[in-house]
């Protein structure tokens, strides 16, 4: 209680308020351009967080994060083209109901559903990650190597459609984490007599480069056109969206279950806990043959389920310093910047700052009822913006934020490069959120392996050796054989489809 009365005396001061009303007006702008994701939103916010204190930058982050995933229902709506990848899984059911004349209404219905989620995204946060904090002081060199496992598997194969596609884009992620000295042996790798790579490559150029310069190039590139059935906002019917939420309240707590579970695992993100909401919505309707037609109850449990998770993804990076997907793993490099280090120690060392980020979830949250509300009136001007004018002022963003790091020209060459090969992998359908979540997670990969080996002697048997590691190590290899023997079974059941075996059994022998 005295550490969270503290942090509501860091929050509630008038400069960090302003901030907080600030990041909401950049994250519902940001999140209503289509392309600029949240990551890249929280992206271009790095070079202004060098600047903040950490309350002020991390409230700034939280906050963006919480109106991008919203505002990225504006375009979803309106033109069928959703801001941000969690908002793809019913971009089609709300522009629909657009169609008919019901735009305003699904807008305020998802906005509703966006504030329900994201509190008890919060709510799970504030209360699970000192719980988890207690537990992981428990932990040592082996749990933490099986945790990382986990979290670079969860990428590679659930957050990617593909996954053999996401484990390449998880090998160059690891590939760029041995770059620099050695952490054990102090030998220099992979820097090809570069004394800037001596240090490494640090991971916020790569994540600026990943996510907002390669926007840049794509609208070079493919300029989006206008949508031949964009649509209006007609008139928002408030009553009509609490109906509708209360009629489908079901789907509104099991949209924030599985938001929450599904948000919790490193590498998942709002957008996985988006498309499984949706599909089991569906799955569980009693009207699945309205999905696809303008049918609300879909963008319910959808639209909870994505702002649910945008906070429990938190969980992760705060007790155990592995990002719960690429937004968190920003917000590792934002706490290293300031002198903080992610994991059960920040509980005890900076309580205070940790329940100030769940106090700015909820304000966020209650903050979006009204600028959402806002933004959904202006929604149709909103995206008028022209990219002539945007896509300029988010590389020069980019190239200040890249040199800002080091004070070098290596973190804008970083970034450039970056971006070439981002835009290159998504044109080829290769993921790019495995890659930065195992350039980040691969240096606690590779330190927590060489002190165990160190300390055991070089006994592999030591990762099974403790009732919590043997566990994890267990979960993580089901994890990569689950995938294996799914592929085994479909492959067996098409061989027996394609030829079926003659039936010569008589009734007698079949019953027998």
């Amino acid at each position: 209680m005295d550490s969270l009365l503290a942090a509501f005396d860091l929050v509630f001061r008038a400069e960090i308020l302003a901030v907080i009303l600030g990041a909401t007006v950049f994250g519902i702008f940001a999140g209503a351009m289509p392309g600029i994701s949240a990551t890249v939103a929280v992206a271009l916010l790095v070079p202004i967080t060098f600047f903040m204190e950490p309350v002020a930058a991390l409230a700034a982050i939280a906050t963006a994060v919480a109106m991008a995933i919203f505002a990225g229902d504006l375009p979803g709506a309106l033109l069928r083209i959703p801001g941000m990848p969690a908002s793809a899984a019913y971009a089609e059911e709300a522009h629909e109901m657009t169609l008919k004349g019901k735009g305003g209404t699904v807008l305020m219905t998802a906005l509703l559903c966006s504030v329900l989620g994201g509190l008890v995204g919060t709510a799970a946060l504030a209360f699970s990650a000192p719980l988890l904090a207690e537990f992981a002081l428990e932990f040592q060199y082996y749990e933490y190597f099986w945790l990382a496992v986990i979290g670079l598997s969860t990428a590679a194969l659930v957050a990617a459609s593909n996954p053999i596609k996401g484990l390449v884009s998880l090998s160059i992620g690891l590939l760029l984490a041995t770059v620099g000295l050695d952490l054990i042996s102090g030998q220099p790798r992979f820097t090809f007599g570069t004394l800037e790579l001596m240090e490494g490559i640090h991971f916020i150029p790569v994540m600026i480069g990943i996510f907002a310069v390669a926007e840049v190039f794509r609208a070079l590139i493919h300029p989006p056109r206008p949508d031949a059935r964009s649509a209006r906002v007609q008139k928002i019917d408030f009553g009509e969206s609490v109906r509708t939420i209360w009629r489908y309240k079901v789907n509104v707590g099991r949209g924030s279950i599985f938001g929450t579970l599904i948000g919790a695992l490193p590498g998942a993100g709002s957008d996985i806990a988006a498309w499984v909401s949706y599909g089991y919505a569906r799955k569980r309707s009693k009207t699945p043959e309205k999905f696809g037609t303008g049918h609300p109850e879909g963008i319910v449990a959808a639209s909870t389920s994505n702002n649910a998770a945008t906070s429990s993804t938190w969980v992760p990076s705060l007790v155990f310093g592995i990002p719960g997907d690429s937004v968190t793993a920003i917000v590792i490099g934002v706490l290293f910047l300031k002198g903080l280090e992610p994991g059960p120690n920040v509980f005890i060392e900076n309580e205070p700052l940790v329940y100030s980020i769940f106090v700015s979830f909820f304000i966020a949250n209650l903050f979006l009822i009204p600028v959402g509300y806002l933004a959904i009136r202006a929604a149709s001007q909103l995206l008028k913006v022209s990219n002539r004018i945007l896509m300029p002022i988010i590389l020069i963003f980019t190239m200040v934020g890249a040199y800002a790091i080091n004070n070098s020209m290596m973190g804008v060459v970083v970034a450039l490069v970056a971006g070439v090969v981002s835009f290159l992998m998504q044109e080829n359908d290769y993921p790019v959120a495995p890659l930065i979540l195992g350039m980040v997670i691969g240096t606690l990969l590779e330190k927590n392996f060489m002190q165990a080996m160190i300390a055991q002697q070089g006994d592999l048997t030591a990762f099974f050796g403790r009732p919590i590691a043997a566990t994890l190590g267990v979960i993580a290899i089901v994890i990569w054989v689950a995938p294996a023997l799914a592929a085994i079974r479909r492959r067996r059941k098409r061989r027996r489809a394609g030829n079926p075996e003659k039936n010569t059994t008589t009734p007698g022998e079949a019953v027998e």
